[in-house]
């Protein structure tokens, strides 16, 4: 009876010790790929330079507002849009990393809400009293908000700039586009800090396979963001998958009118390189989804899954490149079009969320609205 006893218990603990893991390293994966090696990859080569960029970015859009709004002038507007734009640009290789302090503070959800809430942004710039970190602004703040103060906010050039110099209000505009630049900046500086001095070390040495690890939780903030930021918000929604209709206003950059193409495809392209484990402009590459999957074929004798994804992503970019730069356009026009690249989009879904975190022994952690 007490070497049964003994046997139970011995059972028990080597059940326990086999499945229970932390999000701090001390579990390991079954199937022996080095998830740190891609941890490391991920943060030093893509995220935090990423980063580093669109801080810059920021930079250089502070600079171009301050003297917009100094001096409201034909060549200060064509600087600050072009800053806005080669920001918004970088902002496409970092919308995905949604962990850390950016998960912590919300950031994604205070810099691309789009369609932007023009009676929220007017009401914020009558009442010349707002907290723009308050949840109900974020469809007033970000990018999208920048684009309208920048490109909406009155019919054509020469409008806009009176919108800066003589209106009765023009005051209460410069304030509101000045901070809505400087809170950008000072979100991605929190998050960029964060990700140098502490962040960082917890994320590569994460190597657990929990739902809690960094491995499973950012490949499940890839997932989300191609399926949900990428396909659905920049296509599937304005040309009316999920509707009855289309909406032709619900597009990324509406007022600029001519970046929404631009916009859509260095996302894919930073969706593409992250999965490849490309390193941030650089032509370096390391440990990737992709190179996970390679080992894991090698090991299992199966198909080349990370092949059929790059093909996939491909054929969808094939796609997008058929597009009109304005989406916005491009619906009215043939939005049998927009369809199409949704389609191609959508074929790679299964493909991610079903085939290659089964393959990784990954469960999603969020709940799908829309179907796969």
């Amino acid at each position: 009876m007490m070497k049964k006893i003994v046997l139970s218990l011995f059972i028990i603990t080597l059940f326990t010790a086999c499945t229970e893991s932390d999000d701090t390293g001390s579990g390991s994966t079954s199937d022996g790929f080095n998830r740190q090696a891609m941890l490391t990859n991920w943060a030093d080569n893509i995220i935090i330079p990423a980063f580093e960029d669109l801080s810059a970015d920021l930079g250089t859009l502070t600079v171009a507002k301050d003297d917009f709004v100094a001096t409201p002038n034909q060549t200060t507007l064509d600087a600050v849009r072009s800053s806005w734009l080669e920001a918004y640009k970088t902002w496409q290789y970092v919308e995905m990393f949604t962990v850390g302090k950016a998960e912590e503070i919300n950031y994604t959800f205070q810099m691309n809400i789009y369609p932007t809430n023009v009676t929220d942004i007017q009401s914020n710039i009558n009442s010349g009293s707002y907290d723009l970190a308050n949840v109900n602004n974020n469809d007033a703040v970000g990018f999208p908000a920048v684009d309208y103060m920048l490109f909406g906010i009155a019919d054509g050039d020469a409008e806009i700039l009176n919108a800066y110099n003589t209106v009765s209000n023009f005051e209460a505009n410069k304030t509101y586009v000045s901070d809505l630049v400087d809170q950008m900046q000072s979100l991605t500086t929190t998050v960029l800090s964060d990700w140098t001095a502490n962040y960082r070390d917890v994320f590569v040495n994460s190597t657990a396979n929990t739902a809690t690890s960094a491995t499973n939780k950012l490949t499940n903030d890839f997932i989300f963001y191609y399926e949900k930021g990428l396909r659905a918000n920049k296509f599937g929604i304005p040309a009316g998958v999920f509707s009855t209709v289309s909406f032709n206003d619900k597009v990324e950059a509406f007022y600029n009118k001519e970046a929404s193409k631009t916009l859509a495809l260095e996302a894919l392209k930073a969706v593409q390189d992250f999965f490849n484990g490309q390193a941030y402009n650089s032509t370096a590459s390391g440990e990737s989804f992709n190179s996970y999957l390679q080992y894991l074929s090698t090991v299992n004798g199966s198909e080349d899954l990370g092949a059929l994804i790059n093909t996939q992503l491909n054929t969808a970019e094939s796609k997008i490149q058929l597009l009109d730069n304005n989406f916005s356009q491009q619906i009215d026009t043939d939005n049998n079009k927009m369809l199409e690249a949704y389609n191609e989009l959508q074929k790679a879904v299964v493909l991610i969320k079903v085939d290659m975190i089964q393959s990784m022994n990954i469960s999603v952690d969020f709940v799908d609205a829309d179907g796969d």
